[in-house]
């Protein structure tokens, strides 16, 4: 079993993304990362300046993500698939939230049609989870709900184990239930609890990030992704800390 291909997810460089792109990558490359997850593309000129950015630095782009908007439009699911593979990636991820079950399970109808085309095309379409698809709405847990109504064979999960343990559950444990749809994770680290917008470097929170780590390694992931929304770091010595952090769990 090979060891997972660590990435990291731009959000953390803010405002950076626009103004410096190509220093955005260097310091990700300078910081030990195999690749990053970028926010998806709105057309050929992105998908141009991305692959400019790229050039030289070794990294390969893990996937793209983009909120549940527009989904059900062909044309611009082709473009995201699109974009996704021109940029070599392997994943194209949404996340969403919505007010019903019956709105959960009309998504979960949407994420089976393009989970379809994404498969005919050779990439995979994952859902991202936050920590609202916990709450209980109507008995029931929206994540759970997705999970029984998606086919597992056209789409997978993108588990972020931080807003797991924020949502109530262990990240570790929904990791084994949901084993065989994890093939690309967040790992994600915070205060938690009423401070649960505290976003901190990995190993610098308090999610137990080494059990979730195992569990995820027991799935046999493509990827590791360090997710940090915001930092009061210099972004590029946020990834590095994080990124030394998972070298002590040995990855």
């Amino acid at each position: 079993m090979a060891k997972p291909r660590v990435g990291v997810q731009l959000i953390v460089f803010g405002e950076k993304i626009e103004q410096d792109l190509p220093g955005v990558m260097k310091a990700v490359a300078a910081a030990g990362y195999d690749g990053v997850e970028i926010g998806m593309p709105s057309d050929a000129a992105s998908v141009a300046r991305f692959r400019q950015a790229l050039e030289g630095t070794g990294l390969a782009v893990v996937g793209a993500h983009s909120g549940f908007t527009q989904w059900d439009d062909p044309d611009v699911v082709a473009q995201r698939i699109g974009a996704v593979k021109d940029l070599g990636g392997r994943f194209v991820i949404t996340s969403g939230r919505f007010q019903t079950l019956d709105e959960y399970r009309n998504a979960a109808r949407v994420m089976n049609e393009v989970g379809k085309q994404c498969r005919e095309e050779g990439v995979v379409f994952c859902y991202h989870n936050h920590n609202w698809e916990f709450d209980l709405l109507d008995g029931a847990k929206p994540i759970h709900l997705i999970a029984e109504e998606t086919d597992p064979e056209l789409v997978k999960f993108c588990p972020d184990v931080y807003w797991i343990d924020v949502g109530g559950e262990q990240p570790a444990d929904f990791i084994a239930r949901y084993c065989d749809r994890c093939p690309t994770l967040h790992f994600k680290d915070g205060l938690g609890g009423e401070q649960y917008r505290e976003f901190r470097e990995l190993g610098q929170g308090n999610t137990d990030l080494a059990a979730a780590l195992k569990a995820a390694l027991a799935c046999d992931p493509e990827w590791i992704v360090v997710e940090q929304d915001v930092t009061s770091l210099d972004p590029g010595e946020s990834c590095r800390i994080s990124r030394d952090y998972l070298k002590t769990l040995g990855l």
